[in-house]
């Protein structure tokens, strides 16, 4: 079916299930309350698609699957899905990069995005998980394709401790491809101190396909099979008259046992990638993330609730070496043959202060103001040779803001914002690899600034229906690492460099809402532009280079539930998107962004019953639409085929614990993953995980 076809059939068929109560469901029986969007506000408020995952909901698809990836992609369809991997390269929410936070705290590396910012905290030490979608300033810099906020726990009001102990398998051989994993966790309060401290250990065994062979391990990019993880989480406060101040330190460290080297496999011919045990060179791939926030809360403060928050994280991610020299590494004064490997790093160093004044001059209107200073120094080594790939570069940011709220018309909310970013970055002279011609390039201080605008409202016209409208402009830097190795002409200089001019991206969106108490049911539509955007390329040995040009993304989203019965509950969520870049720099979009920039079109169904008092269970179907990709004359160049999964869980009270059982892929479908397909690549040709179970059992007391 046409694109345009599918898109009208599905908005008239939305428009059709809204209208029927018989025929929709509650996801939500009480109203929500989000801070993604900077201060604490009702879910009706936003004019903007928001989910929102609980931590009972979270719990039950981590169950499932213990990869934050994985439990996006089952409950947010424009979200891509995961690669299975240590990498997160690709994957992206509404055709664009989202920016990670904990607590606030920006994950993601803009400077050099090495694919790893959504592994850097333990998902079992996360309350929930909030996500704004679309381009936004709200956080700054990196928001492109939207928020997803990562919600740690909260210290209890008594005594509290937690026990988690899990396994994970699969029938080929049980051994090899056993998963353990344990988490603890104390929480006390006592007067006016509290304090939640948790520490979890996984280590991971080897995946299967369907067809009972072992899946490719890729060496380079990094696997969550085969390896082990540990986190240490700590969050203390106290707290006096209407003050608090609160320590949050979370130290995270995922890491390949290094035993499994990767096989090619053969992409013409079907032959999936496969790995044997054996050690391969240089040292495994890793990841090494500590994240640390200090913030202060007055309630009131001359007349305001005020908040500052100081925060740091440095960021340490290990890329392994391939079995066969990589192209990019090879320099003749090292010998012939070489093998090297990468390691990303990042120190960022903070401040966010937000000032909320309600009922400004007697009138219904609210501020909320502030200012952020971010610092992030980010540097790219290879690590074998003590070689520079990407120079050491020093990003300084700082932007005032202010956003509005006006409710002094009935039903109606209006929100209105601007925010201004005044950014330098600094980068010294360097030189190119020897395979990018040994180039010199003139560093320099390019500064950039920007005045980013949002406007947004909300009208509650009935009851039961809301509609809801915004437009926001979202500032990023280019992935400048990438940009800035990958010189190959001579007489270049930093400061005249076009390419690492920032990504402005603009977004409209216009939504629809239906809730009666026991139906809710959410249709949106969106318009997502970047005159100057950016796009990955692959490259013939693997390395992606990054492409400035013009960039189009627009789709729908539609989510709906169905309470049938007071024990059951039905699900749908559907996205469709489609990308377009301007191939030959004309000023007009021609060609169809990939895989590698863009997430599939995709249906996620569940259904969930609550059997007895003790016993509820989930099922949920992942179905991920075929897509052809078409060059600016129209000429097909990729092809995915879609695929089905079907997941099965259940949640048993057994003694003083609840014990969870899980079948994830119940039907063991034999499948190439989405960017396997996307992206076709003999040393990446992966299968998907095959049948797999897990088990595991929680305990408070």
């Amino acid at each position: 079916m046409p694109y345009k076809t599918l898109r009208t059939t599905l908005l008239t068929c939305g428009s059709l299930a809204l209208m029927s109560a018989a025929a929709v469901a509650a996801e939500r029986t009480e109203e929500m309350v989000i801070t993604a969007s900077r201060v604490e506000k009702p879910l009706s408020t936003i004019p903007n698609t928001v989910t929102l995952i609980d931590q009972a909901e979270l719990e039950r698809q981590l169950s499932i699957q213990n990869d934050l990836s994985t439990v996006l992609g089952n409950l947010i369809p424009s979200f891509s899905p995961s690669r299975q991997k240590m990498t997160s390269a690709g994957e992206s929410l509404r055709g664009r990069k989202p920016l990670y936070l904990i607590d606030g705290i920006p994950q993601s590396n803009p400077l050099r995005s090495g694919g790893r910012d959504g592994h850097t905290i333990s998902p079992l030490m996360l309350e929930r998980v909030e996500v704004l979608h679309g381009a936004n300033a709200i956080h700054g810099l990196g928001a492109a394709g939207g928020i997803i906020n990562l919600i740690t726990k909260r210290p209890s009001d008594g005594l509290e401790q937690s026990l988690r102990v899990d396994v994970g398998f699969q029938t080929e051989r049980l051994s090899e491809s056993l998963d353990r994993g344990v988490n603890y966790s104390l929480s006390n309060r006592i007067d006016q101190f509290d304090v939640l401290a948790s520490v979890g250990y996984r280590d991971n065994g080897i995946a299967y396909d369907a067809n009972g062979k072992v899946i490719g391990v890729d060496n380079t990019q990094g696997d969550t099979m085969a390896a082990e993880e540990y986190d240490l989480f700590l969050k203390t406060g106290y707290n006096w008259d209407d003050q608090r101040i609160e320590l949050m330190v979370n130290r995270f460290n995922i890491e390949s046992d290094h035993k499994w080297a990767s096989v090619p496999g053969d992409e013409d011919k079907g032959v999936p990638s496969g790995a044997v045990r054996e050690q391969p060179p240089g040292d495994g791939a890793r990841n090494r993330v500590t994240t640390i926030g200090l913030s202060y809360e007055n309630a009131e403060m001359l007349g305001h609730s005020f908040r500052v928050q100081l925060f740091s994280q440095d960021f340490e991610a290990t890329y392994g070496a391939q079995i066969t020299p990589i192209a990019t590494f090879q320099d003749p004064a090292y010998g012939p043959d070489l093998i090297d490997q990468s390691q990303n790093n990042s120190e960022k160093r903070g401040l966010k202060l937000t000032l909320v004044k309600d009922e400004v001059a007697g009138l219904p209107l609210s501020l909320v103001y502030g200012i952020d200073v971010l610092e992030d120094e980010t540097w790219q080594a290879l690590i074998q040779t003590d070689r520079t790939w990407v120079p050491e570069t020093r990003y300084n940011n700082y932007a005032p803001y202010v956003q509005a709220e006006f409710t002094g018309i009935e039903h109606v909310t209006l929100t209105a914002g601007v925010r201004h970013e005044e950014s330098k970055l600094e980068v010294d002279d360097f030189t190119t690899l020897a395979s990018y011609g040994s180039r010199f390039v003139k560093g320099g201080e390019p500064d950039f600034s920007e005045t980013l605008y949002n406007v947004g409202g909300t009208y509650q016209f009935t009851e039961t229906w809301r509609a809801f409208a915004n437009y926001s402009e979202a500032f990023s830097m280019p992935d400048v690492g990438r940009v800035l190795r990958g010189i190959n002409e001579d007489d270049q200089e930093v400061e005249k460099f076009l390419n690492l001019t920032p990504i402005l991206t603009e977004n409209s969106e216009f939504g629809l809402e239906y809730d009666n108490g026991t139906v809710n049911a959410q249709l949106s539509y969106y318009i997502s532009d970047s005159d100057f955007g950016q796009r990955l390329q692959r490259g013939a040995d693997g390395i992606y280079t990054v492409k400035r040009e013009k960039t189009e993304v627009d789709g729908i989203e539609f989510r709906v539930g169905w309470a049938v019965t007071e024990l059951d509950t039905l699900g749908l969520r559907y996205a469709e998107a489609e990308g377009r870049y301007d191939s030959d720099q004309d000023g007009k979009v021609d060609s169809d962004l990939d895989g590698t920039n863009i997430s599939p079109d995709r249906v996620n169904l569940s259904w969930d019953r609550r059997w007895t008092d003790t016993l509820s269970s989930r099922l949920q179907v992942n179905h991920l639409r075929d897509r052809s990709v078409k060059n600016s004359s129209d000429v097909t160049i990729n092809k995915f085929n879609g695929y089905t999964t079907v997941d099965a869980s259940a949640d048993i009270q057994v003694g003083p614990g609840v014990l969870s059982v899980s079948v994830q892929n119940l039907t063991n479908r034999d499948y190439f993953t989405y960017y396997s397909q996307s992206s076709p690549n003999d040393l990446r040709n992966f299968k998907g995980i095959g049948r797999s179970f897990g088990l595991a059992y929680q305990l408070s007391f």
